[in-house]
Parts: structure tokens; C-alpha cells; sequence
């Protein structure tokens, strides 16, 4: 009886491996699968794409700011040559 009891052992002891193995293969496979989800999330996730709009905006609306400052500079720069133009002491030099 005891030698059954031995082989039993035995085999519960190389199922307990094999089992032990699948069980952190199955955890890795979760932990790799819920890194990726997270990674994904913080690439693609809704954060993510209100930042990317709010960036968007602020360009456009700085592209029109540089567009208006360019106008303002070229009617600036008109008004200046012509006072320039105006003073007798500077049209000699």
C-alpha cells in the first residue's frame, strides 16, 4: 500500500511542476496583456487625444496671430518711412 502511495506522491510532485509553470506562464500572459492596455491607453486613450486637439487649436490660433502681427508690422513700417522721409535732417544720411 505504501508503494502506491509513494507513486502517487510522485506524480503530484511532476504535476505540481507542470502545473506551476502553466500558472506563471497564464500570469505573464496578464501582466504582459495589462501593460499593453495601459501603454496603449496612454498613447491613444482620451487624454491623450484632448491634448492633441487643445495642441491643435492653440496653432491655429497662433497662426492668426502671426498673420495679424505681420499686417500691423507692414503698416508700421509704412508710417515709419514715411516720418522718415518727412525729417530734413535725415535725408542726407
Amino acid at each position: 500500500m505504501s508503494e502506491i502511495l509513494e507513486e502517487f506522491n510522485d506524480e503530484l510532485k511532476g504535476n505540481s511542476k507542470g502545473v506551476l509553470f502553466y500558472a506563471k506562464v497564464i500570469i505573464l500572459i496578464f501582466l504582459v496583456g495589462g501593460f499593453g492596455v495601459y501603454v496603449g491607453d496612454l498613447l491613444f486613450g482620451k487624454s491623450s487625444l484632448d491634448v492633441l486637439l487643445n495642441l491643435q487649436t492653440d496653432k491655429e490660433i497662433l497662426e492668426n496671430k502671426v498673420i495679424n502681427l505681420k499686417e500691423q508690422n507692414a503698416i508700421l513700417q509704412k508710417e515709419y518711412f514715411e516720418l522718415k522721409d518727412l525729417d530734413p535732417d535725415s535725408k542726407g544720411k
